[in-house]
């Protein structure tokens, strides 16, 4: 079975949600949870793209909170598939708030997930995926050692295995 190449501009989805009093806690903050569910919808949006399949959320990590969300924030949600391995995908998450009556917008967040492409039998294979500029290329290498990190931390592959991610570590 032949899959297509795909670009990461072809997997790239952009969502906006208003920040509204029943989103929020009892400072008038986003709450996490919420944008975590709203971060899980934008990325798999993106992977559906790039499978052209159902995806399923198989990891979220290196989620950071760096600024708070306020009540009647628009965030919006920038989410990329950075690369494709055999029946999954990783991609990267940006989130901004905007302030709109302030004209301000910041960045807020920033996360990987990974999700698994999957039919009624089972996990299918995934397009490859082939970058385009420098900072997919960044992005596309730094994905191999995510998984490898991801893989050991889960008991799924032994360290000395994780072959890329060593080199991070190795003396030159």
């Amino acid at each position: 079975m032949s899959l297509n190449v795909k670009s990461p501009s072809h997997s790239f989805t952009v969502m906006n949600e208003l920040v509204l009093p029943n989103d929020t806690n009892t400072l008038n903050n986003l709450m996490g949870g919420r944008l975590l569910h709203w971060m899980d919808i934008a990325a798999a949006i993106s992977a559906q793209k790039h499978c052209n399949s159902i995806v399923v959320t198989a990891s979220v990590d290196n989620v950071s909170f760096k600024q708070p969300i306020k009540l009647g924030d628009v965030v919006t949600i920038e989410a990329k598939v950075t690369r494709s391995f055999n029946t999954s995908v990783e991609v990267r998450l940006d989130i901004w708030a905007e302030n709109i009556p302030s004209a301000t917008r910041v960045k807020s967040n920033e996360a990987y997930y990974t999700f698994v492409a999957v039919d009624e039998t089972g996990t299918k294979p995934v397009p490859t995926l082939q970058p385009e500029t420098e900072e997919e290329n960044e992005l596309y290498e730094g994905a191999l050692r995510r998984r490898q990190l991801r893989l050991v931390l889960a008991g799924k592959m032994a360290p000395d295995d994780a072959i890329e991610l060593k080199a991070l570590f190795a003396k030159g």
